[in-house]
C-alpha cells in the first residue's frame, strides 16, 4: 500500500486486507500512547483508530509527544 507519511512517500507491505489506523501504527512499530495522528488533514482521535480505514494514497502526519521542562 502506498501512503505519504510525514511528507515522504512510503510503501507499507505488511498491512491486512482492510487496514485501519491502528494496523498502520502497529506496522510502523510506534507506541500508540505517545503519538498523535492526522489523516488527510483531519486529526484521528485515538478512540477511533481501530475503526478508521486506511486507503492507498492517504496522507498521514504522525507526531511524537516529547516531555521535558526545567
Amino acid at each position: 500500500m502506498q501512503i505519504t507519511l510525514n511528507g515522504q512517500d512510503r510503501t507499507i507491505d505488511d498491512l491486512p486486507a482492510a487496514p485501519t489506523v491502528a494496523d498502520l501504527i502497529t506496522s510502523l512499530a510506534l507506541k500508540g500512547d505517545r503519538i498523535a495522528v492526522e489523516q488527510n488533514g483531519e486529526i484521528v482521535p485515538r478512540s477511533t483508530w481501530a475503526a478508521s480505514p486506511v486507503a492507498s494514497g492517504d496522507k498521514f502526519e504522525i507526531v511524537h509527544f516529547v516531555g521535558g521542562g526545567c
